[in-house]
């Protein structure tokens, strides 16, 4: 038989339609106390409930009940390790959002029949117009707007207008002139972002070259001095198995890119990480008071993202391996493979404080964001070039004036 025929078992394969990836496995992870939209206090009935920041629990502000939603890690996590997760697991406020999804949403309101409409673009609650009943939307429908777990505030607003204070006063100096007389911190706002948490199992490949100085030595050269080494080089691989846990990733394509052009809000980054392992199930009372970012990224949109991030971390890993190259090491060539995924949709807390400038005709909107669990704060404040010039102009006569003392002293 020659090369060019096929058996027919072969042209049937051929004919048959590539099969199609497996599907994440899906694990429901929606409050069913709170399926009817209406979200009633254990102790009372009520559904006038908001955040008590300082304990973070749900207080009825009628009877003054306090109590917490569940932890959501014992609900997608189970028992076992990490290193023994092989697939795509996504919990449900995780899917794929429905593009013919609207954000506007008709509520039945379980108290007297009558329908309310809530636009999940601006808000995840609405009081019904004629009995008064609080109705939230706790049902993960699929416009990325209801995620698996929330993590409530834990630093009160107070707390967080004395942090940007602090922050923003450190950097009084150099701040500009109209930053410094239009500061006003007291216009901070609580806001929940919406991110995906991963947990991981992978491992990686890496190939380069290192190497390792055996001599160093100088040359003259013209008028100057050149230094000159010798090193051997050597081929160098490594193979890490690892997992993470809690990895966590923006799904706000807005918030995603971040043109420093225009603003900063790259220093949401720069306060991580949360304490997520403290997040609980899904109540929308946990966003009385609040705004929201509604998540705009399925998993397969913010997969790159994740794969870039556990490359970075594989190359930590064998960064204490390869020490003896003196010289460093250059990698060449990189392969990730993950095993297993398992993701979570969570909405993070972080007060934000905002300043417009505009100057030369520019437009910049500066950010101040505080964590809104540990207090960790970040930001940028808008400068004055004229201080800073004269600051570097001050410290380099200050400069001079040393190091001429200095050679006075030694001669």
């Amino acid at each position: 038989m020659s090369d060019s025929e096929a058996t027919p078992a072969e042209v049937a394969a051929a004919a048959q339609p590539p099969a199609d990836p497996p599907r994440p496995q899906t694990v429901d992870t929606s409050n069913e106390a709170l399926r009817d939209g209406v979200n009633r206090c254990p102790k009372c009935g009520s559904t006038d409930i908001q955040l008590r920041v300082s304990a973070g629990m749900l207080v009825c502000l009628f009877c003054r009940y306090e109590w917490s939603e569940a932890m959501i890690e014992p609900k997608v996590s189970g028992e076992a390790p990490l290193q023994d997760l092989t697939e795509t697991v996504v919990a449900s406020g995780a899917t794929d959002i429905s593009p013919e999804v609207s954000g506007v949403i008709t509520l039945k309101c379980a108290g007297c029949g009558s329908e309310v409409v809530v636009n999940t673009a601006a808000a995840m609650s609405s009081r019904c117009h004629w009995c008064r009943h609080v109705l939230t939307i706790n049902e993960q429908v699929p416009n990325g707007a209801v995620p698996d777990a929330v993590l409530p505030f834990g630093i009160t607003r107070d707390q967080a207008v004395q942090h940007i204070r602090d922050f923003a006063g450190a950097r009084r100096l150099f701040a500009h002139r109209r930053f410094r007389s239009d500061f006003a911190p007291e216009k901070v706002v609580g806001v929940y972002l919406p991110y995906m948490v991963v947990d991981g199992n992978a491992s990686a490949d890496v190939q380069g070259f290192g190497e390792v100085e055996t001599r160093r030595y100088t040359r003259r050269n013209g008028d100057h001095d050149e230094t000159y080494y010798d090193a051997d080089v050597y081929q160098v691989g490594r193979h890490v198995d690892f997992t993470v846990d809690d990895l966590t990733i923006e799904s706000s394509a807005e918030r995603g890119n971040m043109n420093a052009f225009v603003n900063t809000n790259n220093v949401i980054n720069t306060i991580l990480p949360f304490d997520t392992k403290s997040a609980v199930q899904w109540n929308a009372n946990y966003l009385v008071g609040f705004t929201s970012e509604r998540r705009d990224q399925d998993v397969a949109q913010v997969q790159p993202v994740l794969e870039d991030q556990l490359l970075s971390i594989a190359r930590s890993q064998v960064e204490g391996s390869v020490a003896s190259y003196n010289r460093g090491v250059r990698w060449e060539a990189e392969h990730l493979s993950v095993h297993g995924t398992r993701w979570v949709s969570m909405y993070l807390p972080v007060w934000l404080y905002s300043f417009y400038f505009e100057e030369n005709g520019r437009a910049m909107v500066h950010y101040i964001a505080v964590n809104g669990r540990t207090g960790e704060t970040m930001g940028s404040v808008p400068v004055s070039q004229g201080r800073l010039i004269l600051a570097a102009l001050t410290v380099g006569t200050v400069l001079e004036g040393i190091a001429l003392w200095l050679l006075v002293v030694m001669s």
